[in-house]
């Protein structure tokens, strides 16, 4: 399938295989396109990223920390110099939340680690985003798509800040899509993706219970991170030229189930024992 031949994308975030930016980058790769990796330093450092590159046609790996807007810069630059010309794709897959790994309960947060955890999972978009932007860097009709959850509209007491984050994610989303869609025909999209097996999601309380529970609400069951990659490709791809300033569900229906049958019996065996 060459539904992305041609096209030239820029994908932050992979650190291993389990990663969904890992099977997103694999995926453009086998649909044809020309893409550039990137990570922070001291994630490429506990990584693989070499090795993906290698995979993906000994494809350029750039390191950049998305939180400092020198580092994008030379970012784009880099890739606008591999590319010869400008980026049609990119793929926002940064969550860290220091307060979630230190165990902070949502009541009691260091404020500091907020400003961290705001910083690297939502505002990053923001100054990529302008970065691209004052760089000439996407082309017309380009994509950008951000990685969620559903937490962001959704209380789950174990998401911690990182629920805040993905609001954030979301909303910077809508408001730079508008900019964006009007100065040059850029649409900007984000994902929110069932609850996936990453480095990532697994630093979570709870995380395996609630994939469980997931899949039990989901009529179609939990969406994987291959599913996932797919997805994205479709919305680097032509045929989602007009979809742009949304939040999009890939999750199986969990975002649209009140109840399944599924939890009701478990609850029906609990009160029959």
């Amino acid at each position: 399938m060459n539904l992305l031949q041609g096209k030239k994308g820029i994908i932050f975030g992979a650190l291993n295989d389990m990663s969904i930016a890992w099977k997103t980058a694999e995926t453009c790769h086998r649909m044809g396109a020309d893409i550039v990796l990137t990570n922070a330093p001291v994630a490429m450092r506990m990584g693989e990223i070499h090795k993906l590159a290698e995979q993906c046609g000994n494809a350029p790996v750039i390191p950049a920390d998305a939180t400092s807007v020198e580092d994008l810069k030379a970012l784009f630059e880099g890739a606008m110099d591999h590319f010869g010309g400008k980026v049609d794709f990119v793929l926002h897959s940064i969550g860290m939340s220091p307060n979630v790994r230190k165990g902070k309960h949502y009541t009691g947060l260091n404020y500091n680690y907020l400003e961290k955890t705001l910083d690297v999972s939502a505002i990053s978009l923001h100054k990529t985003l302008q970065t691209a932007m004052e760089l000439d860097a996407i082309s017309e009709w380009g994509s950008v798509v951000g990685l969620s959850y559903i937490a962001a509209q959704r209380t789950f007491p174990d998401y911690g800040d990182m629920a805040d984050a993905k609001s954030l994610l979301e909303s910077i989303a809508r408001s730079f899509g508008y900019h964006y869609g009007v100065k040059n025909k850029v649409r900007i999209n984000t994902i929110s993706q069932s609850p996936t097996v990453t480095t990532a999601g697994s630093g979570v309380k709870g995380f395996d219970e609630f994939v469980s529970y997931s899949e039990a609400m989901s009529p179609l069951g939990n969406a994987d991170g291959q599913a996932c990659a797919d997805y994205c490709a479709t919305l680097f791809s032509d045929l989602t030229r007009y979809v742009t300033m949304q939040n999009l569900f890939h999750d199986g229906g969990f975002s649209h189930t009140g109840v399944s049958m599924e939890v009701i019996s478990k609850f029906a065996k609990e009160e029959g024992a």
